[in-house]
């Protein structure tokens, strides 16, 4: 096993810090991947270095179910009138390693339309708008750290990673914890999907058992019948079953 390393760390007396996270490599993705690109202008050339950070960093904002919205987790109903494409519902668990649930957690989702264009300035795919569909919502995990969005099945897209480049169906997670300098992103794919083969961003994880800790599992059981599909994703914060996360500034819309 190759030895896991981290950012420097900060002096202690110049101020706070939170832990940083330990990166596995055998799990976790490169910070620089050949076959993905664009990794190779937003990985960081020099060590890491921590910031100390003030109070109000890791403290604040407190995260609670006051600031959101009623149709925050129902991305279907969030317009006058209904978007285009399948209805699903995702829904899961967010755990810690040993298996325990993490409640209160600020749930964000972010997705293409079902043909495949994110609602973005530089999203130029020439595949209709849907003026029923923004891609965005989010929610806050129950006390048993489950989560669930009403949403549309997003669709494929080409980009121009490499020759005739599609990205698989996907959406995009972030998670917050109890303060905004504690944030983790990743995205979870769909079943059976034909286009893993060439995805930069899932050939990159090195473990294949990692790779499909990325993919929903296919729920009848949880189907809303004549109204939608369902998919069930547990997230693993950390640990042997942790689910692999993006490196800072990987979030965008690819």
């Amino acid at each position: 096993m190759t030895t896991p390393t981290g950012p420097t760390g900060p002096n202690p007396e110049q101020g706070l810090s939170v832990p940083g996270y330990i990166r596995d490599h055998e799990v976790h993705p490169p910070l620089d991947y050949s076959g993905y690109r664009s990794t190779a202008l937003r990985h960081p050339k020099r060590p890491l270095t921590l910031l100390p950070h003030m109070l109000t960093e890791i403290t604040s904002p407190v995260l609670g179910h006051d600031r959101l919205g009623e149709l925050d987790n129902d991305l279907t109903r969030q317009h006058d009138e209904e978007p285009q494409g399948q209805r699903i519902i995702v829904h899961g668990q967010v755990r810690d390693s040993d298996g325990r649930p993490v409640p209160h957690t600020l749930v964000e989702i972010w997705q293409a339309n079902a043909g495949g264009r994110y609602r973005h300035v530089s999203d130029n795919w020439p595949c209709p708008l849907d003026p029923n569909f923004t891609g965005v919502g989010r929610t806050m995990t129950d006390t048993e750290g489950r989560y669930r969005f009403t949403t549309i099945q997003p669709g494929a897209y080409p980009w121009k990673n490499h020759d005739n480049a599609w990205r698989p169906a996907h959406i995009h997670f972030s998670l917050f914890g109890r303060a905004f300098t504690q944030r983790l992103v990743t995205q979870m794919y769909f079943p059976g999907d034909p286009l893993f083969f060439q995805d930069p961003m899932w050939n990159s994880i090195p473990d294949p058992k990692a790779r499909e800790r990325l993919v929903a599992r296919f729920d009848y059981a949880n189907t809303a019948p004549e109204w939608a599909l369902a998919y069930e994703w547990d997230i693993v914060l950390r640990g042997r079953e942790s689910t692999p996360f993006e490196a800072e500034g990987d979030d965008d819309d690819e």
